[in-house]
C-alpha cells in the first residue's frame, strides 16, 4: 500500500486519535475525507469534510457516495460510555455494540465496492489492547471492541478476495478526551499514528503498538488464569 497519492477515508476525524491519523495522511501525500458527524468541526487544512454518523445507514451511504475514489478506509469513529455490562443502562451497552460493531461493519460493507472497483487497496480498524481483555468499569466497551475484532478476523477473508487487506490496530491507553479520566500511562496519539500508517505501508495485518497491547495478546495463549489471575482457583484442566 502506497500512502502517497492515495485517497483515504478516516472516520471520527474531527478530533482526537482520528485528527491525529487524517493527518499523518496528509503529510504523507494523500487526499483525506475527513468523516464527522458534524462536518463543521473539522478544522484540519486540506481535509475533506464529509458527514458522517456511521450508525446511520444513510449517513453512511452519502458518505461513501461522496468518496468514491477511494482506496484507504480507516475506520476510528468509537463511543465510551463507561457502562458495566451487569449493572448499566442497556441503552448504553447497545450503543457500545452498534458504534464499535455494527457501525464499523456498514460503513466497510458501503465502502468495500468503491476500494475493489479502483483496484484494491487498505482497511484499517482501530481496536484496542482492549479487544484481548475485559474490566468489569468497561465491560460493554471491551465487549464491542472485542466484536469488532472477531468481525475483523471474518472480514479481511473475504475481503482479501477483492485486493484488500483489511488491519487491526491494537493499542494502550492513547492521550486523548475519551481517556481525559484515566490516570495509567498513556501514548502520544501522533505517534501512534505514525506507527499504525507504516503498518498499512508494510502491508501488515496485525499492528500492535505497545508493551501493553504485546503483553495481553501473549496472555491470550495462558487463557483465564493469565489474563485474570484475581480469580479464584477451583481446579485445573487435567
Amino acid at each position: 500500500m502506497k500512502i502517497a497519492g492515495s485517497a483515504a477515508f478516516v472516520t471520527g476525524a474531527n478530533r482526537g486519535f482520528g485528527r491525529h491519523l487524517a493527518g499523518e495522511l496528509l503529510a504523507r501525500g494523500a487526499t483525506v475525507y475527513a468523516g464527522a458527524r458534524d462536518p463543521d468541526a473539522v478544522t484540519l487544512p486540506g481535509a475533506i469534510a464529509v458527514a458522517l454518523d456511521i450508525t446511520d445507514p444513510a449517513s453512511v451511504a452519502a458518505a461513501a457516495a461522496v468518496a468514491g475514489d477511494i482506496t484507504l478506509l480507516i475506520n476510528n469513529a468509537g463511543s465510551s460510555t463507561g457502562t458495566d455490562l451487569l449493572n448499566g443502562d442497556l441503552d448504553a451497552v447497545r450503543l457500545e455494540m452498534d458504534t464499535h460493531f455494527f457501525g464499523t461493519l456498514s460503513v466497510i460493507r458501503a465502502f468495500a465496492p468503491k476500494i475493489s472497483a479502483n483496484g484494491g487497496g487498505s482497511m484499517l480498524n482501530v481496536l484496542s489492547a482492549l479487544s484481548w481483555i475485559s474490566f468489569p468499569g468497561i465491560g460493554a466497551y471491551c465487549a464491542a471492541k472485542s466484536a469488532e475484532w472477531s468481525m475483523t478476523n471474518a472480514l479481511r477473508q473475504q475481503l482479501a478476495e477483492q485486493d484488500i487487506r483489511l488491519a487491526g490496530l491494537h493499542v494502550g491507553y492513547m492521550d486523548t478526551d475519551m481517556t481525559a479520566s484515566v490516570t495509567a500511562p498513556k501514548s502520544d496519539p501522533a505517534d501512534v499514528a505514525r506507527f499504525a500508517i507504516d503498518g498499512i505501508e508494510q502491508d501488515l495485518y496485525e499492528i500492535v503498538f505497545d508493551d501493553v497491547s504485546r503483553h495481553v495478546q501473549a496472555g491470550l495463549a495462558g487463557g483465564v488464569s493469565s489474563l485474570y489471575p484475581q480469580l479464584p482457583t477451583i481446579g485445573t484442566n487435567p
